[in-house]
């Protein structure tokens, strides 16, 4: 049986799952919406549904022609994701709640269409995790030693080019100013973005896996070295026009403008893939 001779009975299955999925999650999804639209290092989830639905689009053709085969393995996987949101309600845990619906969309697609539609299906619901930020801990746990490591290179930068400087774990100290490597500018932030940006382009652009993951990987050091420029930037203006060049407008203006370099990095290096990867 394909998509087309669905019968009216998984039909409508279909639609009493997705309601009770929307009035369990509901809440869940609105505070999401919330993070995307407050919190800075996840302003890209917005794009990723989006993102996962035209990867949908694309299978659209070779979907219809898949046959469906309800598989009971799915229970499992579905209980499974209903075990980790308790666990999240419980805990006050929200990655947990979140990456539970992710979850429990890959089981409800397994018990209602089977393995193949699963398998087929794999990206875009994966790709769904993009949109769920860290836990803080987890974020933490990596943002700091980040900021050490874009601190320290930068600092043996700007005494390269001849800029008096020292170097305290992430605080940076001039004659005339002290400047801290922030979250911000440890690269996590754009990290987050361009992982997930990443592996859109390595699905459009590149028709290799192996291109595809090396692809993903080049989007860690684009987004290191790209903070780095953002702070050898502003630690060489600063020595010469003091903290205010840190702050304000051309803090948001270098954050921005830092993106915008690492995207055409990752472009170009797709190109590059493509010509001497054929």
């Amino acid at each position: 049986m394909t998509i087309h001779q669905l019968s009216k009975y998984y039909l409508g299955l279909f639609v009493v799952l997705i309601m009770g999925i929307a009035g369990i999650y509901v809440g869940i999804l609105q505070n999401l919406y919330l993070d995307w639209m407050n919190d800075p290092n996840y302003s890209h989830g917005l794009l990723v549904p989006v993102i996962s639905g035209y990867f949908i689009w694309q299978q659209r053709e070779e979907l219809a022609k898949l046959e469906i085969k309800p598989a009971n393995s799915g229970l499992v996987l579905i209980v499974f994701a209903i075990l980790v949101l308790f666990a999240g309600v419980a805990a006050q845990e929200y990655f947990s709640k979140r990456a539970s619906f992710v979850l429990l969309l890959a089981g409800i697609i397994l018990f209602l269409l089977g393995w193949q539609w699963l398998k087929s299906l794999a990206l875009p619901i994966g790709f769904l995790f993009f949109m769920i930020p860290l836990p803080y801990v987890v974020y933490d746990a990596m943002a700091f030693p980040l900021k050490l490591f874009v601190a320290k290179f930068s600092v043996l930068s700007l005494k390269l080019m001849g800029v008096v400087v020292w170097r305290e774990g992430n605080i940076i100290m001039f004659p005339q100013t002290v400047l801290e490597v922030a979250d911000a500018c440890s690269g996590l932030r754009s990290l987050m973005s361009l992982l997930a940006l990443g592996v859109a382009l390595a699905v459009f652009s590149q028709n290799k896996i192996s291109r595809r993951i090396l692809l993903v990987l080049l989007t860690i050091p684009i987004a290191i070295l790209t903070n780095m420029i953002r702070v050898i930037g502003t630690g060489f203006l600063a020595q010469y026009y003091g903290a205010a060049v840190a702050e304000g407008f051309f803090h948001e203006f270098a954050g921005m403008g830092v993106f915008v370099l690492a995207m055409v990095m990752l472009f170009v290096c797709s190109g590059v893939l493509r010509k001497v990867w054929p």
